[in-house]
């Protein structure tokens, strides 16, 4: 078998300033015990400085035409679409889906950056973790150009601000990050770019620009709380399935907030029980649009407008829910 040509990571990886450093570190304070943040690339997608040990791997990630990658800013209706793909993949076998958590089924790229080589290894081989064969995989960084080339790519978005309340109590769940301050405090790192994927803007226009490429499928989280049946086709016909009207309404109803969020699978019950995950939190929350409204002040929320009218103005980028003042 001919050897893959191993090709030299092609973005510089450099870390935040140490302004930028000291931002972050003033709202952790002691309780600081997450990895050193590292920008990639033109875009200056924030990562753990972890990521530079294992960035040419996922550069080098052989490709096949049947992979399909779901990809998307963190909290944005990534696990509800994953779980979509998968059983649209593996013929609505909702069985193994209930029993097999979604980790094991959908690989998560990006995961040794949160936990060192020890963690992470022994944590996989207790979930009998085997990611060598599998066509699903996620990740949250790029939507890089070479993915297109071979395999599919399932693109969500979702409201910014609904983005940074969800990420906020997901950076609270996980104890490895233990967020320890409140909203606003998340709020002022979020929109500075100063948070893990960030900036959020450049993200989302640069899978927008993909948007017409034959392997692109790009999706607004608001679309599917809208239309679900009529999303779920969407996503059907762009894998190649053809779904009867009875599958279309078994996939709503698996698929409704109310039933997933109960849904072990994806809502990382096997972290929980590994003791990785705060219990005042939930990985699978409310799921609904506009949430945001509960957490902005006056202040936040003439931020958040500035913020998209600044990050949309040369782009013709829409989110279904943004009101027409602000362009």
């Amino acid at each position: 078998m001919e050897e893959q040509n191993i090709l030299p990571f092609p973005y510089e990886i450099i870390d935040v300033t140490s302004e930028e450093q000291e931002q972050i570190n003033k709202v952790y304070g002691s309780t600081i015990n997450i990895y050193r943040l590292s920008r990639v690339g033109p875009k200056k997608y924030v990562v753990y400085e972890t990521y530079k040990k294992d960035a040419a791997g996922i550069y080098n990630m052989p490709l096949r035409p049947t992979d399909v990658v779901v990809a998307s800013y963190q909290r944005s209706g990534t696990t509800m679409t994953q779980e979509l793909v998968w059983l649209i993949k593996n013929n609505l076998d909702y069985s193994t889906a209930a029993t097999v958590p979604l980790k094991r089924r959908y690989s998560f790229l990006e995961n040794f950056m949160f936990y060192d080589t020890n963690q992470l290894d022994a944590f996989m081989k207790s979930m009998d973790c085997n990611m060598d064969n599998n066509d699903l995989k996620e990740i949250l960084t790029v939507c890089a150009e070479p993915l297109l080339d071979t395999a599919k790519v399932v693109y969500v978005a979702r409201d910014p601000r609904d983005v940074a309340v969800s990420s906020y109590h997901c950076a609270k769940l996980y104890k490895i990050i233990r967020f320890p301050g409140g909203f606003k405090e998340f709020w002022n790192l979020f929109y500075k770019g100063l948070y893990i994927y960030c900036p959020i803007f450049e993200h989302v226009k640069e899978a927008w620009d993909k948007r017409h490429h034959p392997n692109m499928l790009f999706l607004f989280y608001e679309e599917f709380l809208e239309d679900w049946a009529g999303s779920i086709r969407r996503v059907a016909d762009f894998l190649g399935r053809s779904l009867v009207p009875e599958e279309v309404q078994d996939l709503c109803k698996h698929l409704n907030i109310e039933n997933f969020k109960k849904n072990k699978s994806v809502n990382h019950a096997e972290l929980r029980q590994h003791g990785m995950l705060d219990n005042n939190e939930l990985f699978i929350r409310k799921g609904k649009a506009g949430g945001w409204r509960e957490y902005f002040d006056e202040e936040m929320t003439e931020q958040a407008e500035q913020w998209i009218k600044d990050n949309l103005q040369n782009t013709d980028l829409r989110y279904p829910h943004f009101k027409k003042h602000f362009f």
